[in-house]
């Protein structure tokens, strides 16, 4: 992306919806804008799981006024980003495309990973460039993320199912705040972190960050009330106990700098925290301003610099599992090729179709007999930086699809573009199915009606009977998919 460039990056979390415009300078980001909505989405959710009518109206129409501001730009400029309310919401499926029709841009349904992993990123940035480990807190409304790693590479990332809004709704729905309360809310918090204490002491980390509004929040309060010097201290946290434990409830809690959007998750927030600084053995804590927006940004400044994530998760994938790297480079070349004969060819689709046909044989891994399931599988279900979910489902899809019958991606959701791109799959393994750098003929591919059509040199087909067999057998699976497949022979 040229320089001055604007992009845009939303968080979508279960406490705020945030958006960010920052301007491309120098290969650096100059902040432009900065939009925040206090929507609380996480206790939008009723006893259910479900997201309330009301919730939801609410949501929308924050998510109008980030698309006002956004209105002019393209889709590769933008990047949605949503979280925990999101992943766990019963009925998000049906609630994301209004969502997105409100905002004007793809969403992204982000894992616990991945929001770990763009978190430190933009930690990172916002931090002075040193060589040592960082412990990075992050507590959100519906998720609390720890990651440590050093300069801009996560080493560890970990997700567990607790944030300031959950847990405030969960230990302290009325607003009381009293010893046993407060006590219940630590030791559950303590059970959550208990499983990730010997892997992180074990990761050497030497300052411990926080980040996001809860750190910060708090890192606020215990400086302007004279708790702690800078940051947030053990110590300053047992002073700020005390206070709350005296006011009794969240709104008779009196302290500068505690603003009026914070004091409900209040409790929450203070219990998560301090349940990391026991578990953890945290006396200090440095507050930044790098957070998860920051690192949707810079993650989006990045795709477009050619130095996409992604990549690196999908060439570590092909490692591990001992892909064929010359079979897979010859499938990639065909399908993406194919595919972009296409009218109807997208670039995030012929992204994934590019990702699948690197990633089809992973699963020969495990077992050579059905390796294409557990190709999908393994795509379907690993922790992959830089993939949200809705690329991920895609990927596996696609993954599967590369043999046996089409009516088991029925339930997938495809749209035609994905559809074309499967055919574009399967139809490049079976020309390089004799996995050597053979000549192929000229391909035409196009479509047709509610198909497509194939065309190819008749002589060609004449040498080579067994793929003229493959290509008739694939036409009649397409047929019986209700979508057809014509040969064209001239």
């Amino acid at each position: 992306m040229p320089d001055s460039a604007l992009i845009a990056a939303v968080d979508l979390g279960s406490n705020s919806f945030r958006l960010q415009v920052a301007r491309i300078v120098d290969g650096g980001l100059l902040p432009i804008d900065t939009l925040k909505e206090t929507v609380r989405f996480g206790a939008g959710l009723d006893a259910r799981g479900f997201l309330t009518e009301s919730a939801q109206a609410e949501a929308l129409a924050a998510l109008a006024r980030f698309g006002e501001r956004l209105r002019g730009l393209e889709p590769n400029q933008v990047r949605a980003v949503a979280t925990n309310t999101f992943r766990v919401a019963k009925n998000a499926a049906e609630f994301v495309p209004r969502a997105e029709a409100a905002l004007g841009f793809p969403i992204d349904v982000i894992g616990g990973s991945e929001e770990a992993r763009l978190i430190y990123l933009g930690a990172a940035h916002s931090l002075p460039a040193t060589r040592e480990k960082r412990l990075v807190v992050d507590i959100g409304g519906g998720s609390t993320e720890l990651i440590v790693g050093r300069q801009f590479k996560p080493l560890l990332t970990e997700s567990t199912l607790m944030g300031c809004v959950s847990w405030s709704l969960l230990f302290f729905p009325d607003g009381v705040i009293d010893a046993a309360r407060l006590e219940r809310a630590e030791l559950a918090a303590r059970n959550v972190l208990q499983p990730l204490v010997a892997d992180i002491a074990a990761s050497g980390w030497q300052s411990a960050i926080g980040t996001s509004g809860t750190a910060r929040s708090l890192s606020d309060i215990l400086e302007l009330n004279d708790f702690s010097p800078t940051g947030i201290t053990a110590e300053g946290l047992v002073r700020l106990r005390e206070v709350l434990l005296r006011a009794g409830h969240v709104d008779r809690v009196e302290l500068d700098g505690l603003r009026a959007d914070r004091r409900p998750v209040l409790a929450g927030g203070f219990a998560i925290m301090a349940a990391a600084f026991a578990a953890f053995g945290i006396g200090r804590m440095t507050i930044t301003y790098g957070a998860l927006r920051d690192g949707v940004i810079y993650d989006l400044m990045g795709r477009q610099a050619q130095t996409d994530v992604r990549d690196d998760t999908v060439a570590a994938f092909c490692r591990r599992h001992q892909v064929d790297e010359a079979q897979a480079t010859r499938v990639t070349q065909l399908a993406t090729a194919l595919f972009g004969q296409l009218a109807c060819a997208r670039s995030d689709v012929a992204r994934s179709l590019m990702d699948a046909a690197r990633l089809h044989e992973i699963g020969r891994s495990i077992s050579h007999a059905s390796f294409h399931k557990h190709s999908a599988y393994i795509v379907r279900n690993a922790d992959m930086p830089g993939f949200s979910r809705r690329e991920q489902a895609r990927l596996a899809a696609l993954v599967l699809a590369q043999q046996g019958k089409l009516s088991k991606l029925d339930g997938e959701g495809l749209g035609e573009t994905e559809w074309s791109a499967v055919l574009a799959l399967r139809l490049a393994l079976l020309f390089c199915r004799n996995r050597m750098d053979d000549t192929l003929p000229p391909l035409s591919l196009a479509a047709q009606g509610q198909g497509h059509r194939l065309a190819l040199p008749a002589a060609w087909l004449q040498t080579h009977p067994l793929t003229r067999y493959a290509l008739e057998e694939e036409a009649r699976a397409w047929l019986k998919s209700g979508r057809a497949l014509n040969l064209q022979v001239d």
